[in-house]
């Protein structure tokens, strides 16, 4: 099986090439952009593309939509150091088949590989529960509280009453089934929603 690896850092790059090849993998391709995996594909036929998600000069999500909407057979495998529900979803909507931890065992991602190849069909991507949505005026009061403010300070920045600020917040714990602040900004971290 041929295979492309993407990362925008070269020792990992090195170390993946190698676990993946003890793992009779071969890798015909290397990039270190997302921009540079796309050109790579047009000159090298690849049967498996494994992206970093972040990288300089074209993300892997780009990288990843453009592959698979040259080459819808494609199977595109996404690593990351970000589990996030929201990343997740962005990589379902780009076209990946995989999505998996940096941290995951080579032997594991090979195992993940020949199950996608051996079931197309299968969506193999994290199941990921619907985000909350939040108001625009809600991440607003939300990305206050982030910054350590008190209701009567998010009420000034916004120039609303505290009574609002606190309606607000009332339903950005119910949103996020949280009953305080500090959870609600720990869970909206956890959950991308302030990137």
């Amino acid at each position: 099986m041929r295979v492309l690896i993407a990362d925008d850092h070269p020792l990992f790059r090195l170390g993946l090439k190698y676990a993946l090849q003890a793992q009779g993998f071969q890798v015909v391709a290397e990039a270190d952009t997302g921009n540079l995996a796309i050109a790579v594909c047009d000159s090298h036929p690849v049967d498996v593309a494994i992206l970093d998600v972040k990288m300089t000069d074209g993300d892997g999500l780009h990288a990843c939509q453009v592959l698979v909407e040259r080459d819808p057979k494609l199977v595109v495998i996404l690593l990351t150091t970000f589990q996030e529900p929201a990343l997740i979803q962005a990589a379902r909507q780009a076209g990946a088949r995989g999505f998996l931890s940096k941290e995951t065992d080579p032997s594991y991602l090979a195992d993940t590989i020949h199950r996608i190849i051996q079931q197309p069909e299968k969506d193999w991507l994290p199941v990921v529960m619907e985000l909350p949505r939040l108001t625009p005026r809600e991440l607003s009061v939300l990305q206050l509280m982030t910054q350590g403010l008190a209701n009567k300070q998010i009420a000034r920045r916004l120039g609303i009453s505290i009574e609002t600020v606190k309606e607000y917040a009332s339903g950005i714990y119910r949103k996020l089934g949280v009953s305080d602040r500090v959870t609600a900004v720990f869970k909206a971290q956890e959950l991308g929603l302030l990137s």
